[in-house]
């Protein structure tokens, strides 16, 4: 993975640990995907990276938001979004959350008791709200029948309900359709959206206002472990444009949406920490960094899952745990001799370790340790407020080459 070393260097002159987000990478993931999906709009995941400069960065690309709470809402407003283009799709919306976000977004109900809420709301101020619905599907992700899930109203349910429903104040204009992230299969991906258009069409036969979005979700992935096989992009590029091209002869003026998930910025930030200190305990070596588990928690879990299963390659549970091999760590001084070490944090606690029985370059108090694939699911899942340590900051390299924190 590429990063900026001597920004890197530079910047932890003042900082001990710190994020480190590269626009140029940014930019480049979102001129690649509109050129490679020209006829679809896609919706950045505010809940990968909320950090003030990516979203501006993001949404200046032309990019929608997908808000997952009332919050994010207002994050992606305060960005310069247009309400049109701020999708908020979460469970268990309040009445609160609803009042917020009703008319500075595009609600996507998740269940049916959601939507008599909607209706409640929009009611009470006398407004017309168009939502979409989140489905979950007959099928599962990887072809099978659907499964049940917190998510979304199941469709044969959907179906029941849009042919029975009779609110004066909603209108259904959309569906949003996700089952899962971190998917490197094209083929499997492809199928995946070729069935949420399948979806669509069934919604449409039952509702009487036109679909004006279908958004597919998420699932595009990036390429973590050493040998993960990034996404040919090309591949499903060409089989998606295929298929909406069918698509279309039915819905010409249907605005079709893929959500980006980690995609964008996952691998455009990098985690950077100190040594702290070195020790040696009964033969083995303990490198200890500053602000690890507290600071960039997933190498942290990946290493509890590591201990805790049976199975040497244990299933993902995004976006806390993607593999035990997800992260590489670079030390920038490269000090003979070699030697096996430990990585291990310094907080109070014997879960604070990121990295076990790996060669690193000899390490000593003040080396710096990069953490690659920290522009996603990083800053955000962390828990910062843990021991009371200084937070690691989080930086932003900019086209121009400044750095804003």
């Amino acid at each position: 993975m590429a990063y900026n070393e001597d920004v890197v260097k530079e910047q932890a002159k003042r900082y001990d640990s710190f994020y480190l987000y590269d626009e140029s990478q940014i930019v480049a993931r979102t001129q690649d995907l509109k050129e490679h999906f020209p006829n679809i709009r896609f919706l950045y995941s505010i809940k990968c990276n909320s950090n003030v400069n990516v979203l501006r960065s993001v949404f200046s690309q032309g990019f929608g938001a997908d808000a997952a709470s009332a919050g994010e809402v207002r994050k992606a407003l305060a960005a310069g979004v247009k309400k049109k283009n701020i999708y908020y799709s979460a469970p268990g919306k309040s009445m609160e959350d609803i009042e917020r976000a009703i008319k500075s977004s595009v609600l996507i109900a998740d269940s049916i008791d959601e939507i008599k809420r909607i209706q409640m709301a929009a009611e009470r101020i006398n407004f017309i709200a168009e939502i979409g619905l989140r489905i979950n599907p007959s099928f599962s992700f990887y072809g099978g029948n659907g499964i049940s899930s917190k998510f979304g109203i199941d469709e044969e349910q959907a179906i029941a309900f849009i042919k029975e429903y009779d609110f004066s104040n909603i209108k259904i204009t959309g569906i949003h359709v996700h089952l899962r992230g971190q998917e490197l299969n094209a083929d499997i991906l492809a199928a995946y959206y070729e069935s949420v258009l399948q979806v669509a069409k069934r919604i449409q036969d039952v509702n009487s206002t036109h679909l004006s979005f279908v958004n597919m979700g998420s699932g595009m992935g990036i390429p973590y472990a050493a040998e993960d096989v990034p996404l040919d992009i090309d591949k499903l590029s060409k089989s998606v444009n295929t298929a909406l091209d069918t698509f279309r002869n039915s819905f010409p003026d249907t605005k079709i949406i893929i959500e980006t998930g980690r995609y964008i910025v996952g691998k455009a930030g990098v985690y950077v920490t100190k040594v702290a200190d070195r020790k040696v305990s009964y033969g083995k070596t303990y490198i200890l960094l500053k602000n690890t588990l507290n600071g960039f928690v997933r190498p942290s879990l990946a290493r509890l899952v590591a201990h805790y299963s049976l199975d040497p390659s244990p299933k993902g549970s995004e976006p806390l745990f993607t593999s035990t091999a997800a992260f590489q760590f670079n030390a920038l001084s490269q000090k003979k001799p070699f030697e096996q070490v430990d990585l291990v944090g310094n907080l109070c606690t014997a879960t604070d370790v990121i990295a076990e029985d790996i060669t690193m370059p000899y390490l000593e108090c003040g080396d710096i340790v990069v953490i690659t694939n920290a522009g996603a699911y990083a800053a955000v899942l962390s828990p910062m407020q843990f021991s009371t340590q200084p937070q690691p900051a989080e930086l932003f390299l900019h086209l121009n080459g400044k750095v804003e924190g």
